[in-house]
């Protein structure tokens, strides 16, 4: 009986090194699975629809037809609310990027001073950004109010007659602008840590050479946060072209389409006039626009955006 148990034993083989490994290289695309699936079936596989329709006149009730670029032709030749409303975006992204970068920016070097009680700001400052575009258009609706409105009765308070800031097609943009750069929240904390991770050794070596607040800011913080600076500026326009709810649910487009933003457009002719291929095609072209912008932003950051390794490399060599 020993000797069959012993016999059995040798029989028995080992693992090979081969499907060890090989089961250790599946065992974390197990783990990671769901993010897969969830990305073909609801990012890249929409993706790909989304443009294979842009193709056809893809009615929500009836049969697609194909109609090759002729959505592209009409979205370029034929209707003049493309232009309107990419124009309308274009002057809103103009005046919010700047301003929503320098915003963040400016509480963020507020908040990288410890000083007491430095945490409780740092909260009431992110809290706006998760709240939701429903409760956000609300909130503003009340501010902006040219009745009841809080923003007008402290501008009275000191003697000036708020305008009708969601009624004045002069003013609307502008009041969608300041509404959207109230929560930058999440963008003042990226900011905080690229000023945490600058060396301190860089101010006191400026401090040692009499440098005022002003020369370390241009000359230290300003290009140690470049790289920062690029992401978030990137961010922002990504944001600026995407910008929809506040717009659908404060103004609606106007006064006199002053807010039909881009995005607004796109949402439009899809779920107002169930036009899903023409949807399709506007949505595709602000993909374009975007990526675009990007390029461009990335192709002039050679110029502006510092990299502490490379200027450590260039010092190694020279």
């Amino acid at each position: 009986m020993d000797i069959i148990l012993d016999i059995k034993k040798k029989k028995r083989k080992k693992p090979s090194v081969f499907s060890k490994m090989k089961k250790d290289t599946l065992i974390p695309y197990l783990f990671i699975m769901p993010w897969i699936l969830g990305f073909l079936f609801f990012t890249l596989g929409p993706l790909l629809f989304s443009l294979v329709i842009s193709f056809f006149d893809w009615p929500i009730i009836g049969n697609p037809t194909f109609v090759g670029l002729a959505n592209y032709k009409e979205m370029f030749f034929e209707d003049p609310q493309f232009w309107k409303s990419l124009g309308i975006t274009a002057k809103f992204a103009g005046i919010f990027v700047p301003l929503n970068i320098s915003v963040a920016l400016i509480l963020a070097l507020l908040l990288n001073n410890n000083v007491k009680g430095a945490g409780i700001f740092k909260t009431l400052f992110y809290m706006p950004s998760v709240i939701s575009g429903v409760a956000l258009a609300m909130i503003w609706g009340w501010v902006y109010s040219d009745e009841y409105g809080i923003l007008n009765y402290f501008l009275s308070t000191i003697g000036i007659q708020g305008p009708n800031w969601l009624g004045d097609p002069n003013w609307a943009t502008f009041a969608m602008v300041f509404a959207s750069v109230w929560g930058q929240g999440t963008m003042m904390l990226i900011f905080l840590a690229g000023l945490k991770n600058i060396p301190k050794e860089l101010y006191e070596a400026a401090d040692i050479d009499g440098a005022n607040v002003f020369y370390k800011f241009m000359y230290i913080t300003l290009p140690m946060l470049s790289p920062t600076i690029l992401f978030n500026v990137i961010t922002s326009i990504i944001g600026a072209f995407q910008q929809l709810s506040l717009a659908l649910l404060l103004t609606g487009g106007g006064p006199v389409g002053s807010t039909y933003f881009y995005a607004m457009y796109v949402y439009d002719n899809a779920f107002k006039y169930f036009k899903m291929g023409y949807s399709a095609a506007n949505a595709w072209f602000m993909f374009l626009i975007i990526l675009s912008l990007t390029l461009l932003v990335f192709k002039s950051s050679s110029m502006w955006v510092f990299y502490e390794s490379e200027a450590t490399i260039k010092k190694k060599k020279g």
